[in-house]
């Protein structure tokens, strides 16, 4: 019987990527000190990721798995010591191993060359000799030079195939040691009608002729010490333990194909629940360990279920439609509230009720889709290692607020940007160790990634203690470009955030790694994509903090609501500043055309929404409106509304999906009326203002 393994490639990924980071993590560890726990859990990690390969049928990768872990095996064992030069030799391995896993999604090859010279590389690694050059002890060399013939047992739990140990590899890796003799026992085999063809019911006896020692024998079978009971010992004094067995005898070539084909058959993905044994060792066998996360279903319950995110998003789009409902319900009852009677008092109760468990059941429901950010920084201690020892820097990581939840999907499209305000600080924002020397700082620069939730969102800093921004050389150069008027005044707030003008930068020769101001724009397009804010502050000699708010998730939005004309909009709250009633002393127009109000010692241009959109039937007296104060890109802008109408929670409708990208708008909700309200895109809204006026800047200043 054979079973498509095709539906379980996916999972096998995903506990390989899993299993990556664990590597990566643990290796960059290891630079603070050894750590035997952390080795073991390195090593367990790769064994893992060569079993489920090698089950799948992935000889590269679990061949490749498998030099790592016999490197591995060397450093928990204490026969190597870990240094630097191992410890980046592995993290090289880990960037290739990663290439390979992906490969395996998408069907394309690693660069072989690559592979074979890592793979080399490995070898050559674990066949160096041991730290400051030490002999090997005496009986070991004199065990080694004669051969001696090793009676081996295998007792394997129900559980091998189902957890991706396969019999074949094990007798291929010690037939590579001398001349083996394999004898398969069947006592155990059910009959046909009780036959689990996903559970091991075969046992092995073997006879190894080899120079090789039982320790080194007992190293090699290490991977699967928990799901078989192994025996080893000479066969010219065997153990009291297994002197019923039978002498083995050479196999015949049809039982060889008997267990090669039983092996292949049960090599599966768990479909059972039994127990795994409780393994026994002899000697200095390693220590058990810890089963997989792909092992669980084998041998005890787990806590969490691996659901597709499609099934997730249907659920909150379900939840969604059932928020709009329940709004379209409370209308109703509010209506039939006003005729009185226990009969309506007793249905608004249970709507008042039906409100409470659908807020507390969209609660629930955003909460699957939320994820530590810790998933985003983990990725900087590698790169900051590297970086760092590329420029020649010494700098110190700190993260904080790793455990802070943000919805997957900005999880995802958060990485990138961060990433390259990293590569800035580390690049042009943290000194040389000499540089810092002279300026009175130490050595060793600081570089901090912290995350917090903060009114209703997810705000991330980026800090250095470098030599900050030069203002001056900002300010010039946005000037050359026309990007600002020399006779314009401008904070220093005003001239940090000048560097995520597009195009901008101060760079004079341009890096490989990055350059302060190249692609900034693009962060922050990237961030004002998921309905986000980005902005800078930085003190010269001291440092710079890179401050990113974005909300907590994209499927639901704090809005809010305004009228225009018969029209509806909802305004996210985390762009407003404020609400007002404009004073005619501080309305300005220039060149007859472009309205400007004076606010906070600054003028900001007037978007008339009506006119944008072409409303009818809205107010067009300014004084009779309100304005509604807007924060984007570290500028302001006046929105003109009829009239607000409170604040309320919307579940965001993609327009794309079902129509087209409007220019001003994010997307769309339906009211507890059933109209449908647009949400504002404030940058977009600001953008298409000043191209309707044909505006090359917002407004701040005027004559």
């Amino acid at each position: 019987m054979s079973m498509d393994l095709s539906e379980f490639l996916d999972v096998f990924l995903e506990e390989c990527f899993e299993g990556l980071g664990v590597m990566e993590s643990g290796l960059l560890h290891l630079d603070e000190g050894t750590d035997l726990e952390e080795i073991n859990t390195i090593f367990r990690a790769a064994h893992s990721i060569k079993g489920g390969s090698a089950a799948f049928g992935f000889d590269h990768v679990s061949e490749f798995t498998h030099v790592m872990e016999t490197l591995l095996d060397l450093l928990r064992s204490g026969k190597r010591q870990v240094d630097r030069p191992t410890v980046d030799l592995l993290l090289a391995s880990v960037d290739v191993l990663r290439e390979m896993v992906e490969g395996l999604g998408n069907d394309q090859r690693p660069d072989e060359a690559r592979v074979q010279e890592l793979k080399t590389q490995l070898e050559a690694a674990v066949n160096q000799p041991a730290a400051g050059g030490a002999e090997e002890p005496a009986e070991r060399a004199a065990e080694k030079e004669e051969p001696r013939r090793w009676h081996i047992s295998l007792r394997p739990s129900p559980e091998l195939f189902r957890q991706g140990d396969d019999p074949v590899r094990i007798f291929r890796e010690l037939a590579r040691l001398g001349d083996l003799q394999v004898e398969t026992g069947t006592d155990d085999l059910p009959s046909l009608e009780e036959l689990d063809p996903t559970a091991c019911h075969l046992h092995w006896q073997a006879s190894l002729l080899t120079t090789t020692g039982e320790e080194e024998i007992r190293e090699l079978l290490g991977w699967v010490d928990d799901t078989c009971q192994v025996e080893i010992h000479p066969e010219e004094s065997p153990s009291t333990e297994t002197t019923s067995e039978p002498t083995p005898a050479p196999a015949e070539k049809g039982e060889e194909q008997q267990a090669q084909t039983d092996a292949a058959s049960g090599a599966e993905p768990p479909s059972g629940t039994d127990t795994p044994p409780t393994p026994t060792s002899a000697g200095d066998a390693p220590p058990a360990k810890p089963s997989s996360p792909a092992r669980s279903a084998g041998g005890r319950e787990s806590n969490s279920i691996r659901v597709s995110t499609e099934k997730v998003d249907l659920l909150i789009n379900l939840v969604g439609e059932l928020v709009i409902t329940q709004s379209m319900l409370n209308q109703v009852g509010s209506l039939l509230a006003q005729h009185g009677g226990p009969e309506v008092e007793a249905l608004f109760n249970g709507l008042a009720q039906l409100e409470r468990n659908t807020r507390e059941l969209q609660e629930n429901v955003l909460q699957i889709r939320m994820l530590p950010i810790s998933f985003a920084f983990n990725r900087f201690p590698r790169l900051v290692r590297d970086l760092s020892n590329k420029l020649g820097k010494k700098v110190e990581l700190v993260l904080t607020g790793e455990q802070t939840e943000v919805d997957k999907t900005v999880l995802e499209k958060i990485g990138d940007p961060l990433v390259h305000l990293v590569r800035n600080s580390l690049d042009h924002g943290l000194e040389t160790p000499e540089a810092r020397t002279a300026a009175g700082k130490p050595e060793q620069g600081r570089l901090e990634l912290s995350a917090q939730h903060e009114s209703g969102n997810i705000v991330i800093r980026i800090s250095d203690d470098g030599a900050g921004l030069n203002r001056e050389k900002i300010l010039r150069k946005a000037i050359e470009r026309g990007l600002v008027s020399e006779k314009e005044e401008l904070s220093d707030e005003r001239i940090d955030n000048l560097i995520f003008m597009p195009g901008f930068s101060t760079a004079d020769q341009v890096s490989d790694l990055s350059g302060r101001g190249v692609g900034m724009d693009v962060v922050k397009r990237n961030i004002n994509d998921l309905g986000g804010t980005v902005s800078i502050q930085s003190e010269p000699g001291k440092g710079s903090t890179v401050t990113i708010r974005l909300p907590l998730t994209l499927a639901i939005l704090d809005g809010q609501l305004a009228r225009v004309g018969k029209e509806t909009y909802i305004l996210p709250l985390i762009s407003i500043v404020e609400s007002l009633r404009m004073q005619p002393g501080n309305l300005k127009r220039i060149a007859g055309v472009t309205e400007v109000y004076h606010f906070r010692n600054q003028y900001i241009p007037v978007i008339r929404l009506n006119r944008l959109f072409g409303v009818a039937e809205a107010t067009e007296e300014l004084l009779e409106g309100l304005l509604v104060v807007v924060e984007t890109d570290g500028q302001l802008a006046g929105l003109f509304v009829d009239r607000l109408l409170g604040q309320q929670q919307v579940v965001i409708k993609s327009l794309e999906t079902n129509f087209q990208q409007l220019p001003g708008i994010s997307g769309a909700t339906i009211l507890g009326d059933g109209q449908v309200a647009l949400i504002l895109d404030i940058p977009g809204l600001v953008q298409l203002n000043n191209q309707q006026y044909d505006q090359t800047a917002p407004l701040v200043a005027v004559s």
